[in-house]
């Protein structure tokens, strides 16, 4: 979260649901403090600090920014499971908390521990020894093992996406106003100018910025048929319907986004040029669109789908027709396209980000000539930034709406996730597409320009 979030913001009003009645007292005075082994670790002046349930400190006592580990539990997690997954659950659970936001937290942290040995970080470890390891209950918001899902089905089958789906996005679309902001776009917006800073005016100034983008690369004109999969909560198709007169239909696996969505349409007296459909792309059978938006949702779909799904978005569109592919990519090709851990287990359960050229490749091999790609890496960082903003605003109602804990879920991930399109370990582009005809006309500009 922004660096203005108050101390009281991330933390619960009542103690770890997994305590056992020993928060704030001091370890037999023959034992190490919990923060011993991490003393020679941070900087005495520096700007964070670790405190732990026993009084040890590791760190300047009087840093702006502290890791508060509360609770014998909270090492129990980090012992157990080493790495993000166990940090999650510690956080999640309130048995460890932050001082200073959550987003300048994790940045400081992040600069220790990258200074760290592999030999380093065993040594930790070791030292704080079996006697801190215990077995403790999965907090109830962690997602199955990718095994226990296999149950549902294989990877990306329908029936185990809609359930990854909506263990997402159903969680309340109050949640959602609250955090989103009344655009109730949940992906990267794109800020008109450098200038633009973080208040809300700016993000909805920028949401509608990024669906002007997305309309414009498609060429979009009065009476075209235009169809948005994944569709979310309908921004695309509403702005689309409203600003361009295109007839659309959008299609999405959630449930509550696909009613909030109808009711909104309808609030624009927009309902009688658009559809949203409560269901599987795969399940669209109308073709002869004159375009096709995907904003979030190849982030879905799989690295092994990838050809069935551009193939598939390519016979719904006529010669001619374009397609804005808009999702998070990996920034080189090398790396794994699952998830780690935590976004996994709490997020995005089956989640898969490729890298651009992997997008663009499959692609090209399956129906479409592509003309354009953009990186919006930067303004992903700057909408994140908002969200968390947002969230802290209305910590106390999105608590009430999603629970504490999912709340933290949030705060977490987005937090993380705004350093990581800062640090470039994950981008965002924009991918244009066109079906062209047999004899190769694309119906393209020379040179497009896009107009925003």
């Amino acid at each position: 979260m922004s660096s203005s979030t108050s101390d009281t913001v991330q933390t619960p009003s009542a103690p770890p649901e997994t305590g056992n009645g020993r928060h704030g007292t001091a370890e037999s005075s023959s034992v190490a403090g919990v923060c011993t082994p991490l003393i020679r670790f941070l900087d005495s002046e520096g700007p964070v600090a670790i405190t732990a349930y026993d009084g040890s400190v590791a760190g300047n006592p009087s840093a702006p920014l502290r890791i508060e580990i509360r609770s014998p539990e909270a090492l129990g997690y980090l012992l157990s499971a080493p790495g993000e997954l166990g940090l999650a659950r510690a956080y999640v659970t309130g048995n460890l908390d932050v001082v200073g936001g959550v987003y300048d937290v994790i940045r400081a942290l992040v600069a220790v521990v990258e200074r760290l040995s592999t030999a380093e970080r065993l040594a930790v470890l070791r030292e704080l020894g079996p006697r801190h390891l215990r077995r403790l209950p999965v907090p109830p918001e962690e997602a199955p093992s990718r095994l226990r899902r296999s149950l549902l089905g294989l990877r990306h089958s329908r029936n185990r996406d809609s359930v990854a789906i909506a263990r997402h996005y159903d969680v309340s679309n109050r949640f959602y106003e609250l955090v989103l902001g009344p655009s109730m776009a949940y992906t990267c917006a794109c800020y008109p100018t450098a200038e633009a800073d973080l208040e809300q005016a700016d993000l909805e100034q920028a949401q509608h910025h990024k669906f002007d983008l997305v309309c414009r690369k498609l060429s979009l004109r009065p009476g075209m048929r235009l169809l948005d999969v994944g569709c979310g909560w309908g921004g695309m198709v509403a702005h689309a319907v409203e600003h361009y007169g295109v007839h659309a239909v959008g299609v999405t696996l959630s449930r509550e986004q696909a009613e909030w969505a109808r009711e909104n349409l309808r609030r624009r007296g927009l309902s009688d040029r658009a559809e949203i459909r409560h269901g599987d792309y795969r399940n669209v059978t109308e073709t002869g669109f004159d375009a096709v938006s995907s904003i979030g949702l190849t982030e879905h779909v799989g690295a092994r789908n990838l050809p069935g799904y551009f193939r598939f978005l390519s016979a719904r569109l006529r010669d001619g027709g374009r397609l804005l592919n808009h999702c998070i990519t990996r920034s080189t090709t090398r790396e794994k396209n699952r998830p780690g851990p935590f976004i996994d287990r709490y997020v995005f359960p089956d989640g898969e980000l490729e890298a651009v050229g992997t997008i663009v490749a499959a692609m090209q091999d399956n129906g479409f000539e592509v003309r354009h790609s953009e990186n919006l890496r930067e303004h992903y960082a700057r909408t994140l930034a908002a969200w968390c903003a947002n969230l802290e605003a209305h910590w106390p109602e999105a608590v009430g709406e999603a629970g504490a804990r999912r709340a933290r879920v949030w705060a977490l991930y987005m937090a993380a996730s705004r350093l990581a399109f800062e640090r470039r370990k994950i981008e965002l582009h924009q991918v244009l597409g066109v079906k062209t005809a047999a004899t190769g006309e694309a119906w393209m500009p020379l040179r497009p320009d896009w107009g925003v």
